[in-house]
């Protein structure tokens, strides 16, 4: 049987995969400056990681805001767009671990939200935060846009120097929080604080608010379980800020899955029939 390959096309990054009976191949990711340019370097590369022949492809699934510039079928092969609300939900249960209710919180250079019940998606929303501000933020306050760099020098800093926590506010104990729970970001911004307490109240502040609005919009909705993807699931960080929105939401489970970068990549390589508009 032939490669089904999905290529998500985003704002900075493009990324594919592809499934030969059922079993996922290497997956690539390439900066994307220009979506036309990042789809052919990104096929190529993955020809070459998993050393196949273009022949071996037998279709191709589009997703992502790059996508929708593509009216040309890609090397002559059938070619299809999904849309990227479907590709999350279908990447996000490919991580799920057989749960039938669920949310799966894309995070990209902004983050979406969508639910998921008894395999149908549905979008629940979305905010303006995510990849994008880390990389904007730093830019302006660190004077780098690099996220590997940024990344690192977070890994070296103190956040007690940058928010205000609860701790700082409150000497007794208060009911559902920690002392070390988060009552203002950027709250306290120390003068003593290095650039990397800087990036490390960056990232800290923009994977904390998208872990608890996730929890909030899931509220009433009987969701206590939530797939994260995109490529924010790669930091470190990602982990400590939902243990610490999970003192707040004690009932919220976050799976943070391994190559859950590639989510909506994966999404989009297992789209079928209704989901599918042709390119022709």
């Amino acid at each position: 049987m032939g490669i089904t390959v999905g290529i998500d096309i985003g704002g900075s990054t493009t990324k594919i995969v592809g499934f030969r009976d059922g079993e996922m191949l290497i997956p690539v990711k390439i900066s994307s400056n220009n979506p036309v340019a990042s789809i052919f370097g990104a096929f190529g590369k993955f020809l070459y990681d998993n050393m196949l022949d273009l022949g071996e492809v037998c279709q191709v699934n589009l997703s992502g805001v790059g996508a929708s510039g593509i009216d040309r079928p890609i090397y002559g092969l059938p070619t299809f767009k999904v849309d990227e609300f479907t590709a999350n939900g279908l990447g996000g249960s490919y991580f799920a671990e057989g749960k039938d209710n669920f949310m799966v919180v894309s995070m990209g250079t902004g983050t979406s939200y969508v639910g998921v019940k008894d395999g149908v998606p549905e979008h629940l929303g979305g905010i303006g935060i995510g990849g994008g501000t880390i990389i904007g933020l730093s830019k302006y306050i660190l004077n780098t846009n690099e996220i590997d760099r940024i990344e690192e020098m977070a890994l070296l800093g103190d956040i007690r120097r940058i928010d205000l926590q609860v701790g700082d506010i409150s000497r007794e104990q208060l009911p559902g929080l920690n002392p070390d729970t988060t009552a203002s970001s950027f709250g306290k911004s120390s003068s003593r604080a290095t650039q990397e307490d800087k990036a490390a109240g960056i990232i800290h502040m923009v994977l904390e608010d998208i872990f608890q609005t996730a929890a909030l919009i899931a509220n009433g909705r009987g969701i206590t379980d939530f797939v994260m993807i995109g490529a924010l699931t790669d930091m470190e960080e990602c982990k400590r800020a939902s243990e610490s929105v999970r003192v707040l939401f004690p009932d919220c489970t976050f799976i943070i899955p391994e190559q859950g970068e590639y989510g909506t990549a994966i999404g989009t390589a297992l789209a079928r029939n209704g989901s599918l508009k042709e390119i022709k």
